[in-house]
C-alpha cells in the first residue's frame, strides 16, 4: 500500500488505471485515510481501518463537498471550524474505533437522528390544512360521494364563483383554521372560532365543528401528527360550553293537505328527470345521494326490487313499488359521446358526472310554483316516514325502507324482513300518498313490466 501526502493537486490529477474498476491514493499524514476513483472519475474521501479483525470501511465524502483540511475562523479562542476537512473527520472516526465502537453504526445512529429532528421539525410546522389534506386522501375510499363533498365545503377558501354572474363564493367554517399550524389548534383557539362562527351560521358551524373533531381524532392516531395534535381542543367541554345545539327542522315536512299542490308542481316540472328525482325521494324515503346514485342495473322491473348503496350498511334493496316504476321506466336511456350507455337512472348531460348533482333549485322552483313554504330534499325522506303512518305501517319495515339503523334487540338480531313484506306495507304507503294527492297508483305487479316493453 503507497502512501503520499494528500494535496489538492494530486487529488485532482489522481485517476482510475485502466481495466481497474477503482483505485486508492493513501494519506501519509493520517494513513487510515485514502481517496477513492472509480472508472468513471467519481472520486471521494474513505475511512478503512480494523476492528475485530474486520475491515470497516466507511465513506466520508465527495471531494468536491469536502476540503481536505478544516476550514477554521477567527483566531485563538474564538476560533471555530466552520468546515470540517477530511483529515479531521478521519482522525474522529479512528478516535471511535479505538473505543471500539463501529464508525458505520455511528453514522448510522447520526443519520437517524438527523432524520428524526428533520420528521419532528416537520410535524410541528405541519399547517391544518397540510394534514387536512392528507386526511382526505386517506379517508375518501371510506367516504360515499356526498361525505366527500361536505369535506371539501367546509374548508373551502372562497373567492369568485365560477359561473359568471353568480358573485363570489363564502368561505367555508373551517377556512379560517386551515392557515394555522396543527400544533395551534388548540381548546382556547377552537372555542374562539367556534363563537365567531355561532353568531353568523351556527348550524354550518356545528356541522363543521363534528367533521373537525372526526379530523383531530384521526390526526391524533397517525404518527406524523400525533405530537402536534390536541385532542382536547375537540374535547366535551368545547362542545358542551360553545356549541349550539341545532333544534330540529319541525317544520321540514309536507301536511298531507300539500300533496296535490306538491305534486302539481313537481310533475310539471320541464325536466322529466328532476320530477321523477323528486317524486322518488318522497315515494323511497331514500337519502339523496343514495337515489342520485341509483344505476340501472340496480332497478329490476321484474322482480319489482331497487338496490340501494346505503350510507350506513352498504347496500340495502327496497321494493319498487309501482307508481315509482312507472317513473323510472319513462326516463330516457341516454349514451355518453362516445356511444356507451350512461348507466345512470337519473342521468344529465349537463353533469361532468353523468349523473344528477344539485337538484335543489329545481325543488325550490316547484315549491314555489306550489306557493308552498320552504322544504329541503332531507324534508322528503322526512315526510315518508312521517307519512307512513297513515296505514299504521310497523316503525320497523319503514326503518329498514329507508335505511335505518335498527333501534332495539329484537330489531338487531331477530327481525329478517323479506322483500315481499316489505313491499305489502311500502305498496300500501305509496297508494296512501297518491291518494291524498289525487293521483292513480298503477297496477301492482304488471306496471313494470308493462312499462319496460314500451
Amino acid at each position: 500500500m503507497e502512501r503520499d501526502n494528500l494535496t489538492p493537486e494530486r487529488i485532482k490529477n489522481f485517476e482510475c488505471p485502466a481495466g481497474k474498476s477503482q483505485s486508492f491514493l493513501w494519506d501519509k499524514k493520517v494513513p487510515r485515510l485514502a481517496v477513492r476513483v472509480t472508472a468513471a472519475n467519481s472520486k471521494s474521501f474513505i475511512f478503512e481501518c480494523k476492528l475485530d479483525r474486520r475491515t470497516v470501511r466507511v465513506t466520508i465524502g465527495d471531494v468536491n463537498a469536502w476540503p481536505l483540511e478544516s476550514v477554521w475562523h477567527g483566531r485563538g479562542h474564538d476560533r471555530v471550524e466552520v468546515k470540517r476537512g477530511a483529515r479531521e473527520e478521519a482522525t474522529r472516526l479512528q478516535g471511535l474505533v479505538n473505543q471500539g465502537i463501529d464508525p458505520r453504526q455511528e453514522k448510522a445512529e447520526r443519520l437517524e437522528a438527523v432524520e428524526t429532528k428533520r420528521v419532528e421539525s416537520r410535524r410541528q410546522d405541519a399547517t391544518v390544512a397540510d394534514a387536512w389534506a392528507a386526511y382526505l386522501e386517506a379517508r375518501r375510499p371510506r367516504w360515499g360521494e356526498r361525505s366527500y363533498a361536505d369535506h371539501l365545503e367546509v374548508a373551502r377558501i372562497g373567492g369568485e364563483a365560477r359561473k359568471r354572474g353568480a358573485g363570489t363564493i363564502e368561505p367555508g367554517p373551517l377556512a379560517t383554521l386551515m392557515p394555522l399550524k396543527l400544533s395551534d389548534l388548540t381548546p382556547e383557539r377552537v372555542s374562539a372560532w367556534l363563537e365567531e362562527e355561532n353568531a353568523r351560521r351556527p348550524t354550518f358551524a356545528a356541522r363543521a365543528y363534528r367533521l373537525l373533531r372526526a379530523f383531530i381524532r384521526w390526526a391524533s392516531g397517525i404518527s406524523e401528527y400525533r405530537a402536534a395534535a390536541h385532542i382536547e381542543a375537540v374535547g366535551s367541554r368545547v362542545a358542551r360550553d360553545h356549541l349550539h345545539r341545532v333544534k330540529a327542522k319541525e317544520a321540514d315536512s309536507l301536511q298531507r293537505e300539500q300533496l296535490p299542490a306538491w305534486f302539481a308542481a313537481v310533475r310539471a316540472q320541464g325536466n322529466p328527470v328532476q320530477s321523477a328525482y323528486l317524486q322518488g325521494l318522497l315515494l323511497t324515503g331514500a337519502r339523496r345521494e343514495e337515489l342520485a346514485g341509483l344505476r340501472w342495473q340496480d332497478v329490476d322491473f321484474q322482480w319489482n326490487a331497487l338496490t340501494i348503496r346505503d350510507k350506513v350498511e352498504g347496500e340495502r334493496i327496497i321494493p319498487l313499488t309501482p307508481y315509482v316504476a312507472s317513473l323510472l321506466a319513462a326516463l330516457p336511456r341516454r349514451k355518453d359521446k362516445d356511444g356507451k350507455p350512461v348507466p345512470w337512472v337519473f342521468s344529465s348531460p349537463a353533469a361532468a358526472s353523468g349523473r344528477i348533482q344539485e337538484p335543489r333549485a329545481a325543488h325550490t322552483r316547484a315549491l314555489a310554483a306550489a306557493g308552498l313554504p320552504h322544504l329541503s330534499l332531507h324534508g322528503l325522506r322526512r315526510s315518508f316516514g312521517t307519512l307512513s303512518e297513515w296505514v299504521e305501517c310497523p316503525v320497523g319495515i319503514v326503518a329498514q325502507i329507508m335505511g335505518h339503523k335498527p333501534s332495539a334487540i329484537a330489531e338487531k338480531h331477530y327481525r329478517r324482513r323479506p322483500l315481499d313484506l316489505l313491499r305489502m306495507w311500502h305498496v300500501r304507503i305509496e297508494a296512501r300518498i297518491l291518494e291524498q294527492a289525487g293521483i292513480a297508483q298503477p297496477e301492482e305487479g304488471n306496471a313494470g313490466l308493462r312499462l319496460v316493453k314500451a
